[in-house]
């Protein structure tokens, strides 16, 4: 039953609902991100981060935040364990003292650029079984969803 007291349909079956499916390709994705990127204290969501700011350049917390499609605690929380790691600093931001700028540090860049051919590569492993055309049509059709 669901939250007002109707039973799912006859036909429902969970393997063939989006969100499930979705969610089996992000455990994949994400289980070949982690073997392949060769730092196995780095998770998915903390390279985003670092390649956010690889790419950006200093921003506030917020603004990672947004740019990552993190919400503020998980932010707060990936920022907190880069910086334990020295791969991030925070420091008051230049333009208003009242939020926190976040870089990378020289650790955390040279990590950057080290890893970014390993991130490449766990892109590709992960559209393996899709041949070139079907690699960009499921890009395009991801970015539809987003």
């Amino acid at each position: 039953m669901d939250d007002f007291g109707r039973l799912p349909p006859d036909d429902y079956q969970l393997a063939g609902q989006v969100h499930h499916r979705l969610r089996r390709a992000h455990q994949r994705a994400s289980a070949i991100f982690i073997d392949l990127i060769g730092d196995s204290l780095l998770t998915p969501t903390q390279w985003a981060a670092l390649a956010t700011l690889h790419a950006e350049g200093a921003l506030s917390q917020n603004q990672l935040g947004r740019l990552t499609y993190m919400d503020p605690a998980t932010t707060q929380g990936v920022i907190l364990r880069l910086v334990e790691r020295n791969l991030v600093e925070r420091h008051p931001d230049p333009q208003d003292r009242r939020r926190t700028s976040v870089s990378l540090t020289r650790i955390g860049q040279a990590l950057v650029i080290d890893l970014m051919a390993n991130a490449a590569a766990a892109h590709e492993r992960t559209l393996e079984p899709l041949s070139e055309e079907e690699r960009v049509q499921f890009m395009a059709l991801l970015v539809r969803l987003m």
